[in-house]
């Protein structure tokens, strides 16, 4: 077990909110865990960055710059921006001035956090002046915070925090070194046994993004500092079990995830961790492929889990995917909880008419769920975030 709490990440730290100077630092200094790291208070460049950006001005307005001289075009892109911004899939052009430098105001937005990319002459890239980025299973992409008045739901507050631990393990199932992620909650006292939330990401997705872009564990700090969840552990395992891209990948993924569950992750949290022990106890949750995963294997291992969270996910034919837990008449009493929810910018494509399809088998078979549609966000963490706060979190172990 490699414990992170000497290494003081971002993630482990208890945060003082105020500082002792008037000044608040911002402007991507990363000294603290600001809420507003994207406005411009101290006139600093980033460091090792050639210049500002993104700028997130006071009337919530945000300037991006790229220093490219001899590019031919400059585009804002991404799905959460441009959902921001109402764009659809539409990039947004730069302006490019006499000195090289290539600028873009757009907003105002509203406060969130989104993620985008810079795409120069054609070539998809992460904003080189922006030191928030994201670590991915995908090549990466850079992070805006478009601050509010004061923190938001998802930043860190002067609360108690838990504890973050990441655990490396051998896996028999995938063959290698494997990592998952141990949240423990302020306070956490190994004579309890806490009920444990498994809480897995999408395609693409590593277990840190729970954390980083997800901000998991700042938001569970939060809610149970309101009084409105209860304490538990969370464990973020890596559902990337075979390569995203493999030709077989949907055929073959959710038996191994079950056996990644059954034979590794579980155990490991077990034995480790004071924990309880039985479906009651533990709860499976996922965003979009982790969705897919909290429903074919979670909602097929009754044995193991009660409570489940499918966020931004569903299947057409749920009929047949789904047909031994619909058709199972003890279904409502093996399941404490089950939540299914989606965005708003995402309820009505593609993705949203397989959570609505899923949806509709539930009520046509009469399982108890809560569905729920909310935020401003599309298939992106804005989604994600919200769902976790807003509904899943506070309802789970109530």
């Amino acid at each position: 077990m490699n414990s992170l709490n000497k290494l003081k990440p971002v993630f482990l730290l208890t945060i003082v909110a105020t500082l002792f100077f008037s000044k608040t630092w911002a402007q991507q200094a990363n000294v603290n865990l600001d809420y507003n790291p994207h406005k411009n208070t101290e006139n600093l460049v980033p460091f090792s960055a050639p210049l500002n950006s993104p700028e997130v001005h006071d009337d919530r307005t945000v300037t991006f710059r790229v220093k490219a001289p001899l590019a031919k075009e400059v585009h804002l892109t991404g799905v959460a921006i441009l959902t921001g911004l109402g764009r659809g899939r539409e990039p947004v052009p730069f302006e490019k001035g006499d000195d090289g430098i290539w600028t873009l105001t757009v907003g105002p937005m509203r406060p969130d956090m989104y993620d985008y990319h810079i795409n120069i002459d054609g070539v998809q890239t992460a904003d080189p002046s922006n030191t928030i980025a994201a670590f991915t299973a995908m090549p990466p992409y850079s992070e805006l915070i478009v601050h509010g008045d004061g923190p938001a739901y998802y930043d860190a507050k002067n609360v108690p925090h838990g504890t973050v631990t990441r655990h490396i393990y051998h896996s028999d199932v995938t063959k290698g070194q494997r990592e998952l992620y141990v949240y423990t909650p302020p306070g956490y006292d190994s004579s309890k046994k806490y009920p444990t939330l498994y809480l897995v990401g999408g395609s693409g997705e590593l277990p840190s993004n729970w954390i980083y872009n997800g901000r998991a564990n700042l938001i569970l700090d939060n809610l149970i500092a309101e009084g409105k969840a209860e304490p538990m552990v969370m464990v973020i395992p890596n559902n990337q079990v075979i390569h995203r891209n493999h030709p077989k990948h949907v055929e073959l993924t959710f038996k191994i995830f079950e056996d990644e569950m059954r034979k590794h992750v579980i155990p490991l949290v077990e034995s480790n961790y004071s924990v309880q022990q039985t479906p009651k106890g533990r709860a499976l949750s996922g965003l979009s492929m982790g969705g897919r995963h909290t429903m074919f294997v979670g909602l097929n291992s009754l044995d193991l889990f009660g409570s489940f969270g499918i966020l931004s996910a569903g299947d057409a034919d749920s009929e047949t995917t789904l047909k031994d837990f619909l058709n199972d008449p003890n279904a409502n009493d093996k399941v404490d909880y089950l939540f299914l929810g989606q965005g708003t910018e995402e309820a009505n494509g593609f993705l949203g008419s397989r959570v609505t399809a899923t949806r509709d088998a539930f009520e046509k078979h009469n399982i108890e769920h809560e569905y729920y549609v909310g935020g401003y966000g599309g298939h992106d963490w804005a989604t994600w975030r919200h769902l976790l706060y807003y509904r899943f979190l506070p309802n789970l172990w109530k």
